[in-house]
């Protein structure tokens, strides 16, 4: 069986997190570069199929600049067999639209039974490209999932809902997307980093995957307008003095909240 999993790189969640006002696209040096944990939570699950069934293969994919080669570099130390990043300066502030066409393009050339990706990004938050990836591909989905249980010819798992739980099951190939619910992920050992220099590492730009971004020919999203967030302004302070319910109520009502 061969696993895809897609990883991304993104700003550190505890360092700052601004937008470029010229192109208003996230400003990724702004603070340290890190792998998106909930992708290291996918990978996780994958490692640890592999590790209980032998013949397995593990694949990380990323699309990013060339700046985050090291953070695929840590998905080969902490386990994956071989990695695939997809990276041309066409790319640059890619939507979720080309996103999803351009990784499924990569993934059809990489070849896959099970594709693993995180259920949304700590830094897009789009929380949709799971179920474009399995559109594009033509293949089942099931996303946000809880819990996950592979087996050689299906995946399975539990999935919140507003009425409790629900388990779904999809035929492979498939596409998965996984929530915070899952394990950590492992950290990577001495062994682990020095074994990952070695193993395949495949660069593709657009050409090799004969992938055409231009606006003209491909639909995509149109940013109007950016500009910075105004400074967080003082609330409304009610000091009780045997009125305050009064106060209270008007408050309310004044600002169409009741």
């Amino acid at each position: 069986m061969k696993i895809v999993v897609l990883l991304k790189e993104v700003p550190d969640t505890w360092g700052d997190r601004t937008l470029d006002l010229e192109t208003g696209l996230a400003a990724r040096d702004a603070s340290e570069r890190v792998l998106d944990e909930i992708g290291e939570r996918a990978l996780e699950a994958a490692l640890t199929y592999s590790e209980a069934n032998e013949g397995t293969e593990v694949v990380v994919m990323t699309m990013a600049s060339d700046a985050a080669t090291a953070s695929l570099r840590k998905g080969l130390a902490m386990g994956a067999h071989s990695a695939v990043q997809v990276t041309d300066d066409a790319l640059r502030g890619a939507d979720l639209g080309v996103t999803a066409r351009v990784l499924a393009a990569a993934l059809r050339r990489t070849g896959f039974d099970l594709v693993i990706t995180g259920n949304l990004s700590t830094d897009g938050a789009g929380g949709v490209l799971p179920a474009m990836l399995a559109e594009h591909l033509g293949v089942p989905q099931a996303t946000a999932l809880s819990a996950v249980e592979i087996t050689t010819d299906a995946v399975s798992g539990t999935r919140a809902t507003d009425f409790g739980t629900a388990s779904v099951t999809a035929t492979l190939p498939a596409v998965i997307s996984i929530t915070e619910a899952l394990p950590d992920a492992r950290f990577a050992n001495f062994k682990g980093i020095m074994a990952a220099k070695k193993k395949p590492f495949e660069v593709l730009s657009l050409a090799d995957l004969d992938v055409d971004v231009d606006p003209a020919s491909a639909p995509q999203s149109i940013m109007t307008a950016v500009a910075q967030k105004p400074p967080r302004q003082a609330g409304t302070k009610i000091v009780d003095e045997g009125d305050a319910g009064e106060k209270l109520a008007a408050f309310l009502l004044e600002n169409r909240l009741a």
